[in-house]
């Protein structure tokens, strides 16, 4: 009764060679050609195949073993200006070719394998967060005005301010410090506000008489838009900025949380 086996089955005649020099542990750079020729026939006489375009590569394989076989069995003439070449060198360029190909499909084979195991979750937001919406609209408080155009006329009035200083006469008497509390002028602003309902923002600067005032009521007006309290609009570019007063009663800073 004759012992049946199933041949590994290899993508070429490389990787049967490699296959061969694995499993004897042989050195690639080094490979016994004799040895490795009589398994690599050994195995081809037992393919059972109906490719013949696959057969015939491992032929031509067996052929090119025979041929580095008989050349490395013959003595080759040697000039005296050239130094011999193995015969195997070309074969085993080809294995070193090969087998690097084959390290890295195999490693782009694995990467696929984990991403074939990775579940992927669409986009989305919480109710919670999708029904959210801000009790002030900043948008709608200082509608097309930008804080550069804010800016613009809060430099404008510094200068204003600043020309109104003899450079003479400044250079004398004594220097005191100003002492101004934004709590203070954020008080102001709006009682201004309570008042007259309606007010501009030139006008409000151009009442300050140093820079200093100025400098802290234009961050008061900041804080009270931050806050939704005021209402600014702009009629037409480079018009005065009209202030619009949108509570009824005044808070401290304190109140406001600062």
């Amino acid at each position: 009764m004759s012992i049946q086996f199933k041949l590994e089955a290899f993508e070429g005649p490389l990787d049967l060679l490699l296959h061969l020099i694995d499993k004897n542990k042989i050195n690639i750079y080094d490979i016994p050609i004799v040895e490795i020729t009589e398994q690599y026939l050994d195995y081809i006489k037992q393919m059972e195949t109906k490719n013949l375009e696959l057969m015939s590569e491992f032929l031509v394989m067996a052929a090119t073993l025979i041929n580095i076989k008989s050349r490395m069995l013959l003595p080759a003439p040697v000039a005296e200006d050239e130094e011999e070449l193995d015969p195997r060198q070309e074969l085993v360029d080809r294995l070193l070719e090969y087998k690097m190909f084959k390290y890295v499909s195999d490693q782009l084979r694995d990467k696929q394998e984990d991403a074939s195991r990775i579940m992927f979750k669409s986009p989305s937001i919480p109710k919670e967060i999708a029904d959210y919406k801000e009790e002030i609209d900043v948008s709608e408080l200082i509608g097309d005005l930008t804080l550069s155009k804010l800016h613009e006329i809060f430099t404008s009035i510094v200068k204003k301010q600043s020309d109104k200083i003899d450079p003479i006469r400044s250079k004398f008497g004594k220097i005191e410090q100003e002492e101004f509390n934004l709590g203070d002028i954020f008080i102001q602003i709006q009682q201004l506000g309570i008042e007259k309902k309606v007010f501009y923002f030139r006008n409000l600067l151009e009442q300050q008489t140093t820079k200093m005032q100025i400098i802290v009521t234009f961050l008061g007006i900041l804080e009270l838009i931050k806050l939704g309290r005021i209402k600014i609009e702009q009629e037409h570019m480079f018009d005065d900025i009209r202030i619009t007063y949108l509570a009824s009663n005044i808070i401290t800073m304190e109140e406001a949380g600062f």
